[in-house]
């Protein structure tokens, strides 16, 4: 850690703390307490829009509801990249720094409040005041980067000037009646995306951690997993009540875990790898920390795949089975060649794990379209064979490189 930090850390009861830059070689950096309760507020948010989607797709609205289900997404997980990216090489823990953090969860809660009325009515306003009140204060958070550390100082004003433009842009969006605000929103999207491109595009670069970002996505990995297991245990509990337990159900059950395991497994088993990708270079760290988005979207609304599962199996619900399995596959799919390709882009060692993953996507895809002639519950079942056979053999490949170099 460099001189100006140990300084300002060693005063333990100080309520207020110089903001200078974590070291990015500390050593045992790992995600604090405030971390994790913003995390997990921020999952609130993630299971509205997820349980928003299951309820358009099983009613039968699957375009309209994907793209405003990505469209949220998106808001959701911006507002937590930017949290986390910051908290990596500003975290003072002190006061100011807390709270600021703590009106950045309550405006996420908001925003999960104003879910429902924006994907089913377009009504966007509450949405945009939560995240308003989210990125009103990270422009603080770099107003004070700027004021208290003055060789990042240009690096934090472009920021400043960013994130206060795109704010700009949210507040108008909200105001603009239907598609327009649709609209005025895809273009935040662009604006967003392109402001930490050309905030560190000079200058002395932010001094984030590699090892704490990719524990950092990691510990969300796991929370949105959790949150996927929580949605499908409510919804068999739910069809149990209903119907008693059943062979079927009990078969979605046992597919359902076999999935989140392989799913579970397809990241972290390649998780070790993800801090050497982020030294490589600030792009290649740009790509891994955007195609994230892709990353969590998709374990998201797997989630609300497999309630639409549940209730087309046992409760009779109005989703037709293709599109029930499909809700499924394509989240599987996507999830695992986007994994391969974010945590192994520079060892063609894995290239055979990222084969791998293909073929298990296009197998899991080829089920989906089975369920024209095969009940559904064997789709789901199929699909989480396949992820089991694609880990006992990533266990096996593994089993032969160790004995290979020894």
């Amino acid at each position: 850690m460099n001189a100006d930090a140990l300084r300002t850390r060693g005063r333990a009861g100080s309520w207020r703390r110089r903001m200078v830059p974590r070291d990015a070689r500390e050593s045992h950096r790992g995600v604090s307490p405030l971390e994790l309760l913003v995390d997990l507020c921020f999952v609130v948010a993630v299971a509205s829009a997820a349980s928003e989607l299951r309820r358009l797709v099983a009613g039968g609205h699957v375009v309209p509801g994907l793209l405003g289900y990505l469209l949220i997404f998106f808001l959701i997980w911006w507002s937590w990249v930017s949290f986390t990216w910051f908290a990596s090489a500003y975290d003072t823990d002190d006061v100011p720094f807390r709270l600021l953090a703590l009106l950045q969860t309550a405006g996420v809660l908001i925003l999960a409040a104003g879910v429902p009325d924006a994907l089913a009515h377009h009504e966007f306003a509450t949405v945009i005041a939560g995240y308003a009140i989210m990125r009103a204060a990270m422009v603080a958070q770099w107003m004070r980067a700027a004021a208290e550390h003055p060789t990042g100082r240009s690096a934090a004003l472009r920021y400043v000037a960013g994130i206060g433009f795109c704010l700009v842009v949210a507040l108008t969006s909200g105001l603009l009646p239907h598609p327009w605000g649709s609209a005025g929103l895809g273009l935040l999207i662009v604006a967003e995306l392109a402001v930490p491109v050309w905030a560190e595009s000079r200058g002395r670069p932010t001094s984030w951690h590699p090892e704490h970002i990719n524990e950092r996505y990691g510990m969300f990995t796991m929370i949105v997993l959790g949150q996927c297991v929580a949605a499908v245990t409510v919804a068999v509990h739910a069809a149990i009540s209903d119907h008693g337990l059943s062979a079927s159900l009990l078969a979605l059950a046992v597919g359902s875990m076999a999935l989140l395991f392989g799913l579970w497994w397809s990241y972290f088993n390649l998780k070790a790898d993800a801090a050497e990708t982020l030294r490589v270079s600030r792009g290649s760290a740009a790509i891994w920390a955007y195609g994230h988005y892709v990353v969590f979207a998709a374990l998201a609304a797997l989630g609300a795949g497999l309630e639409v599962v549940v209730e087309t199996v046992e409760r009779g619900g109005p989703a037709p089975a293709p599109t029930a399995a499909f809700a499924v596959a394509v989240p599987v799919a996507v999830y695992l060649v986007v994994v391969g390709v974010l945590h192994d882009p520079v060892r063609r060692a894995g290239l055979h794990r990222q084969s791998d993953a293909t073929v298990t996507a296009i197998l899991s895809l080829a089920v989906a379209g089975s369920t024209l002639f095969l009940p559904l519950w064997t789709a789901v079942l199929a699909m989480g064979g396949c992820l089991t056979i694609q880990v006992a053999a990533d266990v096996v490949s593994t089993h032969r490189d160790s004995v290979s170099r020894t």
